[in-house]
């Protein structure tokens, strides 16, 4: 049983790089897989079999073990018309809900903006990762980003806010003379004392954190913990983004054993999190969206492969309907996309899905449109 929709935490993990699809859910009931698949295709006895067509890569074990349990939605053929190969731009797609001109707000900002619209809590929208995506950007939306949660800071060092404060106008005063000191003072006024508010109360979170859970060191697992030190903490954080390691999915060479690395520890991780809310009596208002920005090649290069489209994504959570869901691509020659799978699933109805369903929010000014929504809620 679920919460209310204002308990209710979105969790979103990015693939970076273009995870790829035929070697995550596999169609090894197909024998055009392992005609397109010489070098790098999985053999049929290392799949973890969801049915006579569809399995798991056999690295994706704790994830095939929650979809057992019926916690993991497969969505099948995710992607958009007129695919991009370009990592910048296929991202920014998936970031802004923009296919057909360059957006400059992010979804998950205008979705943060309408969860606190007053901008009460700093810490509605939380990164786990350096820098901040795009999908949480949006001007007047304060979003903390954490590159180490156990040392997050911004001149936590001065405790008294008079200090503080004296601090923060040198910034303003230093960078005045190129745009003036209104504009300057006015914008790290803000964001500097957002950021010092959030890193005050975050810096809180692994205090009060304990669990049995040994997570791996690997980046994933770790930015997984963080996450759950997070939601853990009851901050009142209500989206949590995290991204794998830069590019790390971009696999043209070597994929066999980079992609199984990959997959056994972001599955570990996920599993990890999962357990951990669990066990803290705290998994039933968690889903965690599982993306990339596109899929490979149908045929491998010889030792790995390259961009292409039609992608996989997953949701996962005590209160997903689990199942697939969506249509796999056909492998046919003449109906792929000049070497590619063909979409057959929308990104934004997955979106949608999780906006109307499990936040309540009303999804067609946050993802540009009214798209077809799916029954994993």
């Amino acid at each position: 049983m679920v919460t209310n929709n204002n308990d209710r935490v979105l969790s979103v993990l990015q693939l970076s790089g273009g995870n790829d699809a035929l070697n995550t859910i596999i169609p090894y009931g197909d024998p055009l897989y392992k005609d397109n698949r010489p070098d790098v295709g999985i053999s049929d006895d290392q799949v973890l079999p969801i049915n006579d067509y569809l399995g798991f890569h056999p690295s994706m074990k704790p994830m095939k073990d929650l979809y057992d349990q019926g916690k993991v939605a497969v969505i099948l053929g995710v992607g958009y018309a007129n695919p991009n190969r370009s990592h910048f731009r296929s991202m920014d797609i998936w970031h802004t809900c923009e296919s057909e001109k360059n957006g400059t707000e992010g979804w998950l900002g205008r979705v943060i903006r309408d969860l606190d619209p007053n901008a009460e809590n700093v810490l509605t929208g939380v990164n786990l990762g350096r820098g901040l995506p795009r999908a949480l950007a949006l001007t007047g939306v304060p979003v903390a980003s954490v590159g180490n949660l156990e040392t997050y800071g911004v001149l936590t060092g001065i405790s008294r806010k008079e200090q503080r404060d004296r601090a923060l106008d040198v910034y303003a005063r230093m960078y005045s003379p190129a745009v003036g000191l209104g504009t300057v003072a006015d914008y790290v006024s803000q964001t500097g004392m957002d950021a010092l508010k959030g890193a005050d109360i975050l810096k809180t979170a692994p205090q009060k954190y304990s669990s049995t859970v040994e997570y791996s060191d690997d980046t994933v697992s770790q930015y997984m913990r963080d996450m759950a030190q997070v939601h853990l903490a009851q901050l009142g954080t209500r989206v949590l983004y995290t991204t794998a390691p830069y590019n790390a999915f971009d696999t043209h060479a070597t994929q066999l054993s980079g992609h199984a690395k990959l997959w056994r520890d972001t599955a570990r991780g996920i599993g990890d999190f999962y357990d951990d809310l669990k066990e803290h009596n705290a998994s039933q208002d968690v889903a965690l969206l599982v993306f990339s920005e596109f899929g490979r090649r149908v045929h491998d290069n010889g030792s790995g492969t390259d961009h292409g489209s039609g992608s996989i994504a997953f949701v996962i959570g005590d209160g997903i309907k689990g199942g697939v869901y969506g249509e796999y691509p056909s492998l046919e020659p003449e109906k792929l996309l000049e070497g590619d799978l063909h979409y057959t699933n929308d990104f934004r109805s997955t979106y949608s899905t999780l906006l109307d369903r499990w936040l309540g929010l009303d999804p067609v000014p946050i993802v540009n449109g009214a798209f077809e929504q799916l029954d994993f809620i």
